[in-house]
Order: structure tokens, then C-alpha cells, then sequence
């Protein structure tokens, strides 16, 4: 009971929204204080307690500034500012000129970090990202079920990385010209595709339109998550204007109503306002909630893969200790029902997979990709293999059958 009265008094720590007193545009914003959020996770499979010293070397949060633009009405709503967090492909910050006609007109938060680019080590941006998000939490009050973290090519795939990893803190992403890797951990799958929506954004002269249109977000709708691409006329590889993200905005806006229902129904879905749990807090409230999911048939095997990523994430604490004793008494029962569920979620991933991949090798790819088609060709044969093999989808089965030999063909003649 106490970690469930932890998880509701986050879920309501966003009642009044502060009017601040630099609302408007600022070119040099500087992050006052390290970030309080679980930036280690997004680079590992555990929440790291002392991250290696390389990750970040001498880099000191508080020299850390963004680009960022704050709404200035009196009629704020009230559970907070909606946020767009753009991370640029390059060291300058990008996206406001884009963005800001949206910005103004909706009354949309922005921030961008400065140096947090293609040719910064990975753990050092994703640190910077998190920094400058938890300096708007910290400073504003955000709506974490409006806030959408974007980005532009690599920044694209950082922005996916860290929303994968942390949906708590997001509604959505918004990768332009870029995509993205699922994380492995199922738990989190289930998290993803129940809280965020994905809107993919590309151009038909971008060398990644491939991947996006045809590759990850049939992979990502066909395993059930919110995923939509938008295909801007004439664009390269480059942002789009401000229809084109406006349009792909109100797509991510399509799923708050059921964000916010999800939070009432399980409140560690998310983190609110300017909430920082410790890790202690964090297990138990999540902890808490898995076991709820257990007590329901519909959602025991999410209940169980929640307990299995607790038990990983935070190996050592009590959360993960009663989260293996929990996942150890289920092994012995006699009842497996939810390992119908596993099979069937494995079973869908299978068959996403295998038409999306399919469709991207096969299909037209720019110069810089076509030595990766015979990989491509391989591993989406192999997949189809599985399906036949697996033999209980009829109609994928039959695709699988007819896709086989055109493929083995198409891959005589790439090799």
C-alpha cells in the first residue's frame, strides 16, 4: 500500500502550472543542476549507480546550456506545458525556426541542447538531453503525457533511445529522417506501446525513407504500438516546415487521453511535474504495480515481464529481490496459462519483423545502403523460415511460402 500511495501522490504533484518569469525565447538557457533522472539506463540494462568515468569525462552539467522557448499565457493548462525536446544531428541546437509557428500558436515548451550532436559520445548525450529535460521539470511545470522528444537524423535515433528506455517521462517521439531499435527488455515493449506515440517523419528524397516507411513503422504498428510516418513531398534529408511537424504533432496528441488513463489506472506509468524518484522509490512503485497485473488474467504475463525487468534493473534492492521470489513461485505453479500470452506476443513480433524487413530489403535503397541488401535478403528469409516453421498463423504462413523463393532469388542476383 505505501508504494502505491508513493506512485499517486507523483501522479499528482502537477496541480498548479508555475507562470515563469522568463517565459519567451532564450538563446542561452544553462542547466542549473545535474540531472535527477535515470540517465544510465539508456546506455545499460541496469540503473547504474557510478557510471564509469569515461562516460562522462570532465563534462560539469551546470556549463551545460539549450536552446529553449516558453509559453507566455495567462491561461496555462493545467497539467502543465506541453514540451518539444529536439536533439540536433550537429553541436548547434536545431529545430526552433521549425517549430516555433507550432510553439506559438499551441503554447508548446521547447528546448534543444547545444553540443549534444552526432560527434558527442553517446553516454555524454544522453546525459546532456537528460540534463536539459530535467532543468525545464525542475524550472516549469511539464505535462510529461504532452512531452515529445524529437530529433533530427542521429539525434532521431538518440530521441528514441531514450524514450525507449524511459517512457515514464514521455508521451511521445517525433524522429525526423531517422529510426530506432525497440530495447529488448519485453517489459518495456508493453510500456512503449502502451504509453508512447510514435509519429516518423521523412521525405520522399530522403536516403532513410526506406527504413521509415517501410521498414520501421510497419515493424512497430504490426507489433502493436502507435506508429505513424508521415512523408513530406520534395523533402531530402533535412527538417521539414512546420506543417509537415504540426501534422505529425497532433498525430502524437491523438494518444493522450489514453496516457492519462493509463496513469490513473497504474500511476508508475508515470512520472509527473518535477518528480524525481530515487531507485529505491522507483522499484517499489513499479514493483507494485506488476504485481497488480498479476492479479488480473489479461495482464499476468505483463505483470510477470515487469517483475523480470525489476529483478534486472535493480538487482540488489528489495524490489528485485521480492520481484524473483515472485517470478520463482509462478515457475512452480501448475497454471501457465500466460505462457499463451508469450507465445502469441513472440509470435506477432515474428511476423512484423519478417514484412518489414522483407518489404525494406526488397525495395528501392540509396547508394549508401545497397551493399547491406544481401544481409537485409538473409536475415528477412530466416524470418520467414520461423513462420513456416512455427506454422500457426495460416495466412502469414501462406505469405511466407510465396515471399520464400522470390527472395532467394532476388538474393542470387544481389549477391
Amino acid at each position: 500500500m505505501r508504494c502505491l500511495c508513493w506512485a499517486l501522490m507523483w501522479s499528482l504533484t502537477c496541480a498548479t502550472v508555475a507562470l515563469s518569469d522568463d517565459a519567451g525565447y532564450q538563446r542561452d538557457a544553462v542547466v542549473a543542476a545535474p540531472t535527477r533522472l535515470d540517465w544510465t539506463f539508456v546506455l545499460a540494462n541496469q540503473s547504474v549507480t557510478e557510471p564509469p568515468k569515461e562516460w562522462l569525462g570532465k563534462y560539469d552539467s551546470t556549463q551545460q546550456k539549450y536552446e529553449r522557448f516558453i509559453p507566455d499565457q495567462k491561461d496555462a493548462p493545467r497539467e502543465g506545458w506541453p514540451l518539444i525536446l529536439f536533439i540536433s544531428a550537429g553541436n548547434e541546437p536545431a529545430g526552433w525556426k521549425n517549430v516555433e509557428p507550432i510553439c506559438r500558436r499551441h503554447g508548446i515548451a521547447f528546448a534543444s541542447p547545444v553540443g549534444a550532436g552526432n560527434n558527442t559520445p553517446m553516454p555524454k548525450r544522453v546525459r546532456i538531453v537528460l540534463d536539459v529535460l530535467d532543468d525545464l521539470r525542475r524550472t516549469q511545470t511539464i505535462d510529461p503525457d504532452r512531452t515529445y522528444i524529437a530529433g533530427f537524423s542521429g539525434g532521431g535515433r538518440v530521441a528514441c533511445a531514450i524514450a525507449f528506455a524511459l517512457p515514464e517521462l514521455f508521451g511521445g517521439v517525433m524522429p525526423v529522417c531517422a529510426g530506432g531499435e525497440l530495447r529488448d527488455e519485453q517489459w518495456l515493449q508493453h510500456r512503449v506501446r502502451d504509453r508512447l506515440s510514435l509519429a516518423f517523419i521523412t521525405g520522399t528524397n530522403d536516403f532513410n525513407r526506406g527504413e521509415v516507411e517501410r521498414y520501421r513503422v510497419p515493424m512497430f504498428a504490426g507489433m502493436g504500438l502507435r506508429a505513424k510516418a508521415t512523408v513530406a513531398p520534395g523533402l531530402g534529408h533535412s527538417i521539414p516546415n512546420d506543417k509537415v511537424l504540426e501534422a505529425a504533432w497532433k498525430s502524437l496528441e491523438e494518444g493522450t487521453a489514453d496516457r492519462r488513463k493509463l496513469a490513473a489506472d497504474y500511476p508508475a506509468s508515470r512520472i509527473n511535474a518535477d518528480a524525481a524518484p530515487s531507485r529505491e522509490e522507483w522499484s517499489q512503485a513499479l514493483l507494485a504495480e506488476a504485481l497488480a497485473r498479476t492479479e488480473k488474467r489479461e495482464t499476468r504475463f505483463a505483470g510477470l515481464m515487469q517483475l523480470q525487468g525489476i529483478r534486472v534493473r535493480w538487482a540488489g534492492l528489495p524490489a528485485a529481490e521480492k520481484a524473483l521470489a515472485v517470478l520463482t513461485e509462478y515457475e512452480q505453479k501448475a497454471d501457465r496459462s500466460w505462457e499463451e500470452d508469450d507465445i502469441a506476443e513472440q509470435r506477432r513480433a515474428l511476423i512484423a519483423r519478417a514484412r518489414a524487413l522483407d518489404a525494406y530489403g526488397s525495395g528501392d535503397l540509396p547508394a549508401q545502403y545497397i551493399k547491406q541488401r544481401p544481409e537485409m535478403l538473409k536475415a528477412a528469409i530466416e524470418l520467414w523460415k520461423q513462420v513456416v516453421a512455427d506454422g500457426q498463423d495460416e495466412k502469414a504462413v501462406n505469405e511466407a511460402k510465396r515471399r520464400l523463393p522470390a527472395l532467394n532469388k532476388f538474393l542470387s542476383g544481389a549477391g
